[in-house]
């Protein structure tokens, strides 16, 4: 008999996956980018208002600085924790901008800002551990927390508030279990800015307790008044503050991957090695390409930055003539968050209806917790035209659709 002969009949293997797979989350944004280009597909005109990236090119003088590491052999392993050129580049501009002694051991570069979420919970949260995080509010936050068997507590962002939270709700969340506190200035999906005074009562309301703050600063140069105001400034958050941080927003990078968090030094050796043992480091073209966003023109950012409040006080007006529609105007990122309660339909069916009988892309507020129904994010990262445009097809179909 041959061993090695084929079997006669067809065997089915089940696929068993972990257990923990089942408390992965995920981002919605993606799926309805797919489901949008599938409409594509078929001939009809879509507005992509759903995908958080900036619609603007990398800045020339990156791209050329991306180009010249490549050519001249920045194409192999290099440190977990990122270069030391990088490293120096990166605590120079945190020390700068939040006005607090960075050095370059506290630095950690990955590839991209998801990384310091999922590190940052992976080290310090064990099962059971309570994580007190924005909702609505970035996806992967509450995604990452249940994965690694912690408990997710939501403090709900107000709309009453500017989309900030009532301290004295987020004080009572506090406990011997919480763990770690995540925060979000300028905020996703809402665009939500907390103040100074905002980030003085929050350090105030967790004290002296033995607990880390996760301050997610990706959009802290998209910011349209005021200043940025960073948790790792306040006297004795130092040692208990991950900022988070990246170059994907502030210079069109998303594809670029890279981002970096900023930690005690201790706690960063440990980061460097999770990036050890997933991605071994960050491509090495692009960290040499960072230095130079970092320390060449930021005009670009400017230039960004202005068109983005140009576009979003544009559109918020606009949202606000349609029927059933509210909307506060953002301070920072690239959002629009309106409040579609007038609408007397739930958030994902609404936003369903948007995108399937005007083509218009956005997301529904439920996509970013139980808190954002009765909401809607639009991404302003698209040109005025088509802002206009799709400003138009929504009143269109309000008019045909909400009965007041």
């Amino acid at each position: 008999m041959n061993r090695f002969a084929p079997m006669s009949r067809e065997v089915q293997y089940e696929l068993r996956l972990a257990e923990r797979m089942s408390r992965l989350g995920t981002e919605t944004a993606f799926e309805v980018l797919n489901k949008a280009r599938a409409l594509e597909r078929q001939g009809k005109e879509i507005i992509h208002l759903e995908i958080g990236e900036p619609d603007f090119a990398t800045p020339p003088n990156i791209v050329n600085a991306g180009i010249d590491a490549l050519r001249a052999g920045w194409t192999h392993y290099g440190p977990s924790a990122g270069y030391p050129e990088l490293r120096e580049a990166i605590a120079s501009e945190v020390s700068r901008t939040r006005e607090v002694q960075v050095t370059p051991d506290e630095v950690v570069v990955v590839p991209g800002g998801k990384p310091i979420i999922f590190f940052s919970i992976l080290a310090l949260v064990n099962d059971g551990d309570e994580v007190i995080y924005p909702n609505p509010g970035f996806p992967i936050y509450e995604s990452m927390i249940r994965y690694v068997g912690g408990r997710a507590v939501p403090i709900r962002l107000r709309e009453e508030k500017d989309f900030a939270f009532d301290v004295d709700e987020f004080a009572g969340l506090i406990n011997d279990r919480t763990r770690l506190i995540i925060l979000n200035s300028p905020h996703n999906p809402t665009g939500g800015v907390l103040s100074k005074r905002g980030i003085e009562q929050i350090a105030e309301a967790i004290g002296d307790r033995d607990v880390f703050v996760l301050s997610d600063e990706i959009y802290s140069r998209l910011i349209f008044e005021s200043k940025h105001h960073s948790i790792l400034a306040e006297p004795g958050f130092k040692e208990r503050t991950i900022l988070l941080d990246g170059f994907s927003k502030t210079y069109a990078m998303t594809g670029w991957r890279m981002g970096y968090g900023v930690m005690r030094a201790d706690l960063a050796v440990q980061i460097a090695r999770l990036m050890t043992n997933s991605n071994s480091c960050t491509a090495s073209f692009t960290q040499m390409a960072g230095i130079e966003a970092l320390r060449g023109d930021q005009g670009s950012v400017e230039r960004m930055r202005e068109e983005f409040r140009q576009r979003a006080e544009m559109f918020v007006a606009g949202l606000n003539r349609i029927r059933g529609f509210s909307c506060r105007v953002p301070k920072g990122a690239f959002y629009a968050f309106p409040n579609v309660t007038g609408t007397g339909r739930k958030s994902k069916a609404l936003a369903d209806a948007l995108l399937e009988e005007t083509g218009v892309a956005c997301l529904s507020g439920t996509s970013f917790g139980e808190f954002g129904e009765g909401y809607l994010r639009f991404s302003v990262a698209n040109s005025i035209e088509n802002l206009a445009k799709a400003l138009e097809r929504i009143e269109r179909w309000a008019s045909k659709n909400i009965n007041h």
